[in-house]
């Protein structure tokens, strides 16, 4: 009954008509930017960051879940219109639901969209409101090895499943924890690695680095391989879903959820992961798979729910073990600790307030997206037509901004660029972000619980491993390593086969459409620049 009174009073508060003014502006904000094409969630998490930080905590954390919500809502529009998946959890989407919109269908996989956040959303956080507390009340046992070993489980697991090699994820996660030694020891008060500089002696801001990696970085990456010239929107045709549309579409919906929300609950699993299982299982049980590949709505409502499951499923790790399963999990990690506030087994129990009202926030953040975006969408079009000189410039400019406003300092600037090049060149060159950045978030935590693990043990370093919570989760570690590779080949056979044959229709269409003529057949091929198609 305690967890339910929290929850009544967490819509006491998020309900009060301030409240729901910030809720609505993030999800404005959250959506107006996840909305624009290559931008996805963390990115728009880490850009808006900064405009949380001149309000109160409560204030703060309800538009903080309305941009939450919101930056994973504007990605599916992206995908559907623009056939520009923000992230790799979007790419099923861009590949039925622009197919669907290039049929003239564009506003049913809209709507099916988003009526299936809402429902995975719903549902998920129903779960996160009975799974959350029941989490913390047996994480407040775990003494200081224990959190150890459960760092160690994050630092394996977030850098053997995200990216493209093992190797490259570890490399990630050094850099990320070399970042967050530096500065000053607050244990002997040295110095470390600050090249005597006085703006490093108190370490990087983590919103510097969130906003460097993510968003300068994202930007620069993006802007620099997009092509030049107009961008190619699907025009919104269509009526809506038919009845047809709704029958095909609820199971789905549940079924999405229920992969989506324990996948996001898993250390690494990611949404990527559930998106593409959801995707698989839809194909596997639909009536209409014929039409896989040419835009099955199946194809949009399951991995969409999927999608918004998992970013629920998220916050159970993250509020009841500070334990970030995702790069945008790892922004939001940098938002509480902005605060002063650190997620754990004590969160419930120190900020009860807080976190209730965050969690309502996520119900009514919902609402709010469903109510408001569905006649919005041609809003959102508009502003997928921006000039991208325009539009990554701004980006830039805004990150900037942002940065400066947190700590009014230059220097902060000169590293914000200076990371957001780092940032370009990990992109580049196939680093993943996401372990930098929990390895900056968890390295002071991991050391902090490490020395006073050897303190109380005199120095006997087998007390790391004598605790059975921390024997098990070493267990796990091991579990994690071989199950991460073997769901990564997994995910790799799926999306391969899911891309060849989408790649064999598109070459039946194309057959289908060439003329067969012998005077035809026997003229040359000829490039864009002669005829502008080809023969």
């Amino acid at each position: 009954m305690g967890d339910v009174a929290g929850l009544l009073e967490g819509f006491s508060t998020a309900l009060q008509p301030m409240y729901l003014l910030y809720a609505l502006i993030g999800v404005m904000l959250g959506t107006a930017v996840g909305v624009l094409p290559g931008i996805g969630p963390a990115m728009t998490v880490a850009l808006l960051l900064p405009l949380t930080y001149t309000l109160e905590p409560t204030a703060a954390f309800i538009m903080f879940a309305g941009i939450y919500y919101g930056g994973m809502y504007g990605g599916s529009t992206t995908s559907i219109l623009l056939n520009t998946p923000g992230e790799s959890a979007s790419i099923v989407t861009a590949l039925e639901g622009n197919k669907m919109a290039k049929a003239g269908r564009g506003a049913a996989a809209l709507a099916t969209a988003a009526i299936g956040s809402f429902v995975a959303g719903t549902i998920a956080t129903v779960a996160l409101s009975l799974v959350a507390p029941t989490v913390a009340r047996i994480a407040v046992k775990l003494g200081p090895a224990d959190y150890v070993a459960l760092a160690v489980l994050a630092f394996f697991t977030v850098a053997a499943m995200l990216g493209a090699s093992p190797a490259r994820g570890f490399a990630s996660l050094a850099l990320g924890l070399f970042i967050a030694v530096i500065g000053t020891d607050s244990l002997t008060g040295q110095q470390r690695f600050t090249l005597g500089l006085p703006t490093l002696a108190d370490g990087i801001d983590v919103v510097v680095v969130a906003v460097g990696f993510f968003a300068v970085g994202e930007a620069l990456h993006v802007a620099s391989r997009l092509r030049r010239g107009p961008i190619p929107l699907v025009p919104i045709a269509g009526k809506g879903m038919t009845r047809s549309d709704w029958k095909r579409s609820w199971k789905p919906w549940l079924r999405g959820t229920a992969i989506g929300f324990p996948i996001g609950t898993i250390p690494a699993g990611g949404a990527d992961l559930g998106t593409f299982l959801s995707y698989a299982t839809e194909r596997k049980l639909s009536k209409h798979s014929s039409e896989f590949g040419h835009g099955a709505i199946e194809g949009v409502a399951g991995p969409e729910a999927a999608n918004n499951a998992s970013a629920a499923g998220v916050l159970v790790p993250l509020l009841t073990l500070g334990l970030p399963t995702s790069a945008t999990a790892a922004i939001i990690l940098a938002a509480f600790q902005s605060y002063g506030i650190q997620p754990g087994p004590n969160l419930f129990a120190e900020e009860g307030q807080l976190v209730w009202a965050l969690i309502a926030s996520l119900y009514i953040g919902n609402v709010l997206l469903l109510v408001l975006n569905l006649p919005l969408v041609g809003l959102w079009v508009k502003v997928l037509r921006l000039p991208r000189p325009y539009l990554y410039a701004g980006i830039l400019t805004f990150a900037a901004l942002g940065t400066y406003a947190v700590g009014a300092s230059i220097e902060d600037l000169v590293l914000l660029f200076v990371l957001g090049g780092i940032g370009w060149a990990m992109r580049s060159y196939g680093f993943p972000i996401a372990p930098a950045i929990v390895g900056l978030i968890l390295g002071p935590i991991a050391e902090e619980q490490l020395r006073r693990t050897l303190a109380i043990s005199q120095g006997d370093a087998t007390a790391l491993v004598t605790s059975p919570f921390a024997a098990v989760v070493y267990v796990l570690v091991v579990l994690a390593l071989v199950g991460s590779q073997w769901l990564k080949r997994r995910q790799a056979r799926l999306d391969a086969a899911v891309f060849a044959e989408a790649q064999r229709e598109d070459d039946l269409v194309a057959a289908a459409t060439r003329p067969h003529s012998p005077e035809q057949l026997d003229r040359p091929h000829r490039n864009d620049s002669d005829s502008g198609g080809t023969w």
